[in-house]
């Protein structure tokens, strides 16, 4: 019998996938000084035994002032690496699946306060701090501004990219992806709302696409032929004259030539004047525009919570792996119930071996090498 197209094997560059089901970066909101805490070796460590085929760790932020809020995971010094190499090292221990890592700096949106309380940003009499973006526009209008990144800044951000990289090929990090979405730095750099510039940062689409590219080409400098490098965008800001799907094409069409192993394809997050209607697949038209128009893998997101929607969404070739993200916090064993009602087996830990249904004997694959 044909396997479902959702549990064929992939490849993201040298890395080899068991299906196409992948846990996009979910932020918990739970780190101390960037560094990780036992909340992560739960939350990840039930990831790596769901049967998914790759695990994206969360927006890790490559500098302090890159962090949405004062609980973000780093990645910046020695102290922040040590807490991740103990978090992936007992899940390794119990566990062969892959993990990404999502690089991150949250440019204007950082110094916010954890969603549960609120989310707003902080002042700096509360644990906030200056934040940084292209140009001196506040996500919110009650924000303060964002310092505007000048020469120096640049090449700071570029180099803390790239020692996070470096310490992620150290930690022994299987994928890179760096974060381009959601309204975070390099995405403001992108979208002519948030970035006003003058100078060759600003202005043409070519000048927006020049550091968002200056940072791929160090990062993927600095890992050449080690993990994947890829990076995840917003296809659209959902506000006109904003960010659109065909720049994205422009952008990920000049990501492709650099060598970018994959493309995340999300949206929005940059404007509170977005106007979009979710509903399960709302964002796969623009991961298959992006499909169409280059020759690298796609990865497609958007409340994709139904195995048989999701197996159409890889059939059908709209995407070539889906982001189950919010679906999996949701039901941690997502892809053991997608597998079942697909007809196909999957690998499980021999731990779950008897949780196996009497009527469904064949869904574990028992493999013990």
């Amino acid at each position: 019998m044909t396997s479902p197209a959702l549990f064929t094997p992939f490849s993201l560059g040298q890395l080899q996938l068991k299906n196409r089901i992948i846990v996009p970066p979910m932020c918990q909101y739970s780190a101390i000084d960037g560094h990780m805490q036992p909340w992560h070796l739960m939350h990840l460590g039930s990831l790596a035994v769901s049967g998914s085929a790759l695990v994206f760790i969360e927006a890790t932020a490559v500098e302090p002032a890159g962090r949405i809020s004062p609980a973000d995971v780093g990645l910046w010094d020695d102290a922040t690496q040590d807490a991740i190499a103990r978090t992936l090292r007992d899940i390794r221990s119990f566990s062969d699946t892959p993990f990404a890592i999502q690089l991150a700096h949250a440019g204007r949106k950082a110094s916010c306060a954890q969603p549960w309380f609120g989310g707003g940003q902080l002042p700096l009499d509360q644990g906030g701090w200056d934040t940084f973006g292209p140009s001196p526009v506040p996500f919110a209008p009650q924000d303060r501004p964002p310092q505007a990144l000048d020469a120096e800044g640049l090449e700071r951000i570029i180099a803390a990219f790239v020692q996070a990289a470096r310490r992620s090929v150290d930690l022994g990090i299987d994928a890179i992806e760096l974060h381009g979405a959601h309204g975070y730095l390099l995405h403001e750099f992108l979208s002519p709302l948030s970035n006003q510039r003058t100078d060759e940062y600003g202005g043409s689409l070519e000048n927006r696409m020049r550091f968002p590219l200056a940072v791929f080409k160090a990062v993927q400098a600095e890992v050449a032929g080690k993990v994947p490098v890829g990076m995840r965008i917003s296809a659209s800001d959902w506000v006109e004259g904003g960010w659109d799907v065909e720049q994205s094409i422009r952008f990920t069409q000049e990501l492709a030539s650099l060598g970018a192993a994959f493309i995340h394809v999300s949206s929005g997050g940059l404007s509170q004047a977005q106007q979009i209607t979710n509903e399960p697949g709302y964002q796969l038209p623009f991961a298959q525009a992006i499909k169409n128009a280059v020759d690298i893998p796609v990865i497609g997101v958007g409340l994709i919570t139904d195995p048989q929607f999701a197996e159409s969404v890889v059939a059908s070739g709209q995407a070539d792996l889906v982001g189950v993200a919010r679906g999996m916090l949701y039901d941690a064993r997502w892809p053991w119930h997608a597998a079942a009602e697909l007809g196909t087996s999957i690998d499980a830990s021999p731990q779950f071996w008897r949780s196996q249904p009497s009527r469904l004997k064949t869904l574990f694959t028992k493999n013990m090498s």
